[in-house]
């Protein structure tokens, strides 16, 4: 199995995105599994093959203990790994070609906590993952928002040790000149020029973080499908060396 996580900031599209490509998997005729892991959720547009609220749930974990809603949701993710044993076995249960892990919107939980990366490896155990990471376009069409998307990506990357593909997520909200730009930032044109001034700190950090980019932000729309193609290809890319799964259905490559 492979295992398909998506983070990113809160608003910027992650359970739609996990609802639609699984729906693009599935009209692919693979087999495709989804995991919410989001304990503070009220509704999803999928019914999810594992739900962490069946164990936890952070509403009832807030008037429990008189916390706010970051915290509970804090508190929830650690005692959700005391039932290590059972959401293992659960999980393991899941027979799928692709199993896509729909994460909460608090991406601090992935990018300053141990909890997110260790309930993360529960999950996968010794299979191959990757993340998708989603820049709210709306967000990135501002250079200095651009940038900073980049480097909460960069640290969230770092601390889940796993490989990552960044996606501009939502690009028919915006306009195609405003996509032509965010395109021309992620090859790396351009985007010095319009950070405007900056100290040499700033430029040597801009500079090596595009440098850094293995392949630009893919454009997506959950809308309309954009650049799911490209996504698929990549995760292919990384999870299998570009090969396409076999499937018992049509015993060929898809």
């Amino acid at each position: 199995m492979y295992y398909v996580f998506f983070t990113g900031t809160a608003g910027s599209g992650k359970t739609t995105a996990v609802k639609e490509f699984r729906d693009y998997l599935l009209d692919q005729e693979m087999d495709v599994a989804v995991v919410n892991m989001d304990p503070a959720v009220e509704t999803l547009p999928y019914t999810p093959d594992f739900d962490v609220r069946d164990y936890v749930d952070a509403r009832e974990v807030m008037e429990r203990f008189g916390l706010g809603p970051n915290s509970s949701l804090i508190v929830s993710i650690d005692l959700l790994l005391t039932k290590a044993t059972d959401i293992k076995r659960e999980v393991g249960e899941i027979e799928s070609n692709y199993v896509l892990v729909d994460t909460p919107g608090q991406v601090e939980l992935f990018a300053y906590r141990d909890t997110g990366r260790t309930f993360s490896s529960l999950l996968v155990g010794d299979s191959k993952s990757v993340n998708v990471f989603l820049m709210d376009s709306f967000i990135a069409r501002e250079a200095r928002s651009y940038v900073s998307l980049l480097l909460l990506s960069s640290s969230i990357r770092f601390k889940l040790g796993i490989p990552q593909v960044n996606v501009l997520s939502k690009v028919d909200l915006i306009s195609d000149k405003e996509l032509e730009k965010l395109l021309a930032w992620g090859e790396g044109e351009d985007l010095l020029d319009s950070l405007g001034v900056v100290d040499d700190y700033s430029f040597e950090l801009v500079r090596t973080l595009i440098e850094s980019l293995e392949v630009p932000p893919i454009p997506l729309s959950s809308t309309n499908r954009e650049g799911f193609d490209k996504l698929y290809a990549e995760i292919q890319r990384i999870l299998a060396g570009g090969e396409d799964f076999v499937t018992e259905e049509n015993n060929s490559r898809l």
